[in-house]
């Protein structure tokens, strides 16, 4: 039977995961912990007890026509309030604009610059850590964010010698061979494509109009364009119309369950040996 874990907004992310048997062991207690939901004492407390909070980092850009603009952002917290949910680490409210100027001409699409997003994760993480929280989970839904969360994470990393901070997508724990995304060439997940719409229909069916779903041929190239220089529709990839809400629960479930493992070792993850050196032997 499948478990609902509730969102701020009223919405429910099904899954068909053991959520009860999973939190046990993970550290959670099967509902996500809502840093805005929090008070200041809570937030306080919550800090001081957990030490760590996950960021999810999506973006409001064209998908097609048969997509909305907030699929990376919806995709990405909903994997981050289940990872909240399995391993008691909180979750912040998801950054919904991500670096998307490259999608050029097709409406809808709201971009920040590498460096506004830059400055905007930093102030973010230099809030939460005056707070008393030191470790940093950048969870990201939108490939194209991948350069300024890096950035924004050595910059942090540099700053604050007693913080950890990582950036990783929601996919990035388990081996990208796994993701059934239909794509025989290109990078990562492709857009707006099989595996994308998959897991909407699974999460979102109401914003997902299958009837406008078209696909893309499927090319090799080793340059990144713009968008709107290599498909007229906003979408990459082929095999779209074969999209199904029961391959998209099987995929949102594996990105939860193997995000919510990684998690809840890094946390409890010993910091170095401070009296470590290179080739020293015991």
């Amino acid at each position: 039977m499948s478990v609902f874990i509730t969102e701020p907004s009223g919405r429910t992310v099904p899954t068909g995961l053991d959520v009860p048997e999973l939190a046990a062991r993970l550290g959670g207690t099967g509902a996500p912990v809502l840093w805005e939901e929090l008070t200041w004492p809570d937030a306080k407390s919550t800090a001081a007890g957990q030490n760590a909070i996950i960021i999810p980092v999506g973006a409001t850009e064209q998908h097609g026509p048969h997509l909305p603009l907030a699929v990376d952002t919806r995709i990405c917290e909903a994997v981050a309030l289940g990872v909240s949910a399995l391993t008691g680490v909180p979750v912040l409210p998801p950054l919904s604009f991500g670096v998307s100027a490259s999608h050029g001409d097709f409406a809808g699409t709201v971009a920040l610059r590498p460096e506004t997003m830059i400055a905007v994760v930093e102030d973010v993480i230099d809030s939460l850590y005056a707070s008393g929280i030191r470790q940093f989970i950048l969870l990201n839904g939108h490939i194209w964010n991948n350069g300024a969360l890096d950035v924004s994470a050595e910059k942090l990393r540099v700053r604050h010698r007693d913080a950890r901070v990582r950036a990783l997508g929601y996919v990035t724990m388990y081996p990208g061979p796994e993701v059934d995304g239909h794509v025989t060439y290109g990078r990562a997940l492709m857009h707006a494509n099989y595996f994308e719409t998959s897991v909407m229909l699974h999460l979102a069916p109401e914003l997902v109009r299958m009837e406008l779903a078209t696909s893309h041929v499927d090319l090799d190239s080793f340059w990144d364009y713009r968008m709107d220089q290599v498909s007229e529709t906003g979408v990459w990839g082929r095999d779209v119309t074969d999209a199904d809400p029961t391959h998209g629960a099987a995929e949102f479930d594996r990105c939860v369950a193997t995000t919510a493992r990684a998690v809840s070792a890094a946390v409890r993850e010993p910091w170095p040996d401070p009296t470590h050196r290179p080739g020293r032997h015991a």
